[in-house]
């Protein structure tokens, strides 16, 4: 290579995950200046209240907010969720992969499962898409997924795929998922709440988003692996491909996995188990289903027992982050002493796992920072006030298509889909009423644009934790995504409008 190809490939490396978030935080700190600040009154629920926007003294970001939104983007304000939670809890995460990983019961077992598929590795990709994507469309898996990323990569990047078909099946199969929320409760469920109908209202046409855009996000990404499995060159990310292989590569064994191993891998799985049993709500899909709840007071009551598992224990179906990190740390401990690791051993390696993950639990925080300047800025609410004043009047089917258009820059303000549901249905509801457009669509126009804007935004942790993970730059994702996004806004458009029809 010429030293001119050197000084041009040197000019055109693209910036790090860190720096392409702090532009963006800058870029929103600046639009604070331009753009007009307003607010509107809140209930006593804390719920937007229609019709109360207000101008307000406009309130510039400067070069200490910029600096600073990154720092309450982890620690959180009065208007923006901090992500201590989630970092701590990818922290964990690779704590517990450490320890797991030191006993070589991981590598043993995936050695073992691409030898068993050889020959029908691609059955993989629709078979874990859809686990993810039920996750998704059930329970608003998301940040949970981050857990699953170390363990997928390695298999896809094994039977000759890329680090793209890795990221795709969690975060594609995951995402479509949501966004396609059936029974999710965090957003169906909250949005359904805030207008007071039932979640299963409009859950047929919910069913067949679900049903396409699972097809059309697995059917994307087999291509894509098809076309890197036949010639890695054609692969977006070939430049890393060798050093992805090392990187990634499952260590060559031939020997079976031993008695103590086969435990670990069980108990590596129990934990996955319980952590969906806690994080599923289980009495909010159905307030009959309060088994875990009467389990939990059951072995409370039991004297000493109760005491010594501990007064607070939190019933399965009640957990959140808190608690899911809590359960991965113990579940380390656990593996570790039955592993008969040394104590030392035990802490190293979990120290060892949370040091690979640093990277990605700062990345969380850092993207969060961009809704602090957004929220500090009082720009959010100028733009539902936009909305508000410009989608009412139209076409029904005019109306819930503009809807889910608007939700797009909406879902890039507001990442969080229960945070952004709690803030504009009960402005987007009514709207969709007064035109003749059933509120179920409405929630679904919603939750389409959240979970569109959640598959390639840089303000989800998610997005950026993962790529992150994975070695991937944030624009390589975005030409990869590109199609595929157009592709499932056409779709989904589409859904929405024959449902306004029919509806």
């Amino acid at each position: 290579m010429s030293t001119t190809d050197k000084v041009k490939k040197k000019l055109f490396s693209m910036p790090s995950s860190f720096t392409v978030l702090f532009i963006i935080i800058a870029i929103m700190a600046v639009l604070t200046w331009f753009v007009p600040a307003g607010s509107y009154e809140v209930d006593e629920a804390g719920s937007i209240m229609s019709g109360t926007f207000s101008y307000v003294d406009q309130q510039p970001q400067g070069i200490w907010d910029v600096f600073m939104a990154p720092v309450k983007g982890m620690i959180g304000t009065e208007g923006t969720p901090g992500a201590i939670e989630v970092s701590l809890f990818i922290l964990v995460i690779g704590g517990f992969l450490g320890v797991v990983d030191k006993t070589g019961a991981l590598d043993a077992g995936i050695a073992q499962v691409v030898s068993a598929n050889r020959g029908k590795e691609k059955m993989l990709i629709p078979i874990l898409m859809f686990i993810f994507a039920l996750g998704g469309t059930t329970y608003g898996m998301a940040e949970e997924t981050i857990a699953f990323y170390p363990l997928i990569i390695p298999v896809m990047i094994a039977v000759g795929f890329d680090t793209l078909v890795a990221v795709s099946v969690v975060l594609l199969g995951a995402g479509v998922g949501v966004l396609a929320s059936t029974v999710n409760p965090f957003a169906t469920g909250v949005a359904s709440q805030a207008l007071g109908i039932s979640p299963g209202e409009g859950i047929i046409w919910r069913l067949i988003m679900f049903v396409v855009l699972y097809a059309i996000a697995v059917a994307y990404v087999y291509r894509y692996a098809m076309k890197v499995e036949k010639d890695p060159e054609k692969s977006l990310v070939y430049e890393d491909f060798e050093k992805n292989k090392e990187k990634f590569k499952i260590e060559k064994t031939e020997e079976k996995m031993n008695s103590r191993q086969k435990i670990v891998i069980a108990l590596f799985g129990l934990s996955f188990l319980i952590m969906i049993l806690g994080l599923v709500p289980w009495t909010m899909l159905n307030e009959n289903w309060t088994i875990f709840e009467t389990l939990n007071d059951g072995l409370m009551s039991i004297p000493v027992l109760g005491t010594l598992l501990g007064q607070q224990m939190v019933p399965l179906g009640d957990w959140y982050f808190m608690e899911i990190t809590m359960l991965f740390f113990m579940m380390a401990v656990i593996i570790g002493l039955f592993y008969r690791m040394p104590e030392g051993e035990i802490v190293e390696s979990f120290m060892s796992g949370a040091r690979d993950l640093m990277s990605v639990a700062l990345v969380v925080a850092i993207a969060r920072g961009i809704q602090v300047v957004m929220n500090e800025g009082s720009i959010t609410a100028t733009i539902l006030h936009f909305g508000e004043v410009n989608l009412s009047g139209l076409s029904p089917v005019l109306f819930s298509v503009l809807t889910y258009i608007f939700y797009i820059p909406m879902s890039f303000l507001i990442p969080s889909t229960s945070g952004l549901a709690a803030a504009t249905m009960g402005i987007m509801g009514p709207l969709g009423v007064f035109v003749g457009v059933a509120e179920h669509i409405v929630i679904t126009a919603y939750q389409s644009a959240s979970g569109i804007v959640n598959l390639i935004t840089p303000t989800s942790g998610v997005v950026m934790g993962a790529l992150a993970i994975a070695g991937i730059s944030l624009t390589t994702w975005w030409k990869y995504t590109a199609k595929l996004i157009v592709i499932i806004f056409v779709a989904s458009s589409i859904i929405i409008g024959i449902a306004t029809m029919f509806s």
